[in-house]
């Protein structure tokens, strides 16, 4: 079975303590990937979504994005979230004050506040939690990313840098995740 949900880190909230100059090229980079995205996106069948706190970005990427995922959002295939301007404390503060707001004006009572509930609040609402998380240059943290989505997540470790990680550290880390017993806090199946 193929691989049908892929998030990537693209941008992270902290990413704007960046240079000025450095900032600018991410950005310039986020422009050019826009341009090109719903075309590839649907030559291949990719519902593509934009994960991130998207009102402290430019009108103009706002909108490429307002598109891109309006344009894919009924494909079938590989569903891709890009991860720009996010950062996971971001997501849970922003769910919570949502969750704060639908309380105070009365349309949930405080006992309605469950997992579903932040579940259906956070940015990657309708989303699986992810059952493998890859870390290159064999970084050993998470990096502020899906605190939430990555509680029962397997996770695996390489040295390779992100450039350099291709097909065959691919097919490591999935053959080191089909070694692992998922017992999702419950005995284990073996």
């Amino acid at each position: 079975m193929g691989v049908k949900y892929l998030t990537v880190y693209a941008f992270s909230t902290e990413n704007w303590n960046r240079p000025k100059e450095e900032v600018d090229a991410l950005m310039k980079l986020l422009r050019s990937y826009m341009e090109t995205s719903i075309k590839t996106a649907k030559k291949n069948n990719m519902c593509v979504r934009i994960i991130g706190d998207k009102t402290k970005l430019d009108a103009d990427i706002q909108e490429s994005i307002e598109k891109l995922e309006a344009a894919t959002k009924d494909n079938t295939g590989l569903h891709f979230q890009i991860a720009i301007n996010y950062g996971g404390r971001d997501e849970l503060v922003r769910a919570v004050r949502n969750i704060a707001k639908e309380a105070k004006d009365g349309n949930i009572a405080i006992s309605d506040i469950d997992e579903a509930l932040v579940n259906a609040t956070i940015d990657t609402k309708g989303l699986p939690d992810p059952d493998l998380l890859i870390r290159t240059c064999n970084e050993q943290r998470i990096s502020n990313f899906l605190l939430w989505q990555l509680a029962y997540t397997e996770f695996y470790f390489t040295e390779a840098a992100w450039p350099d990680f291709n097909k065959d550290e691919l097919i490591k880390a999935i053959e080191a995740y089909n070694r692992r017993d998922r017992k999702y806090g419950g005995l284990s199946k073996s």
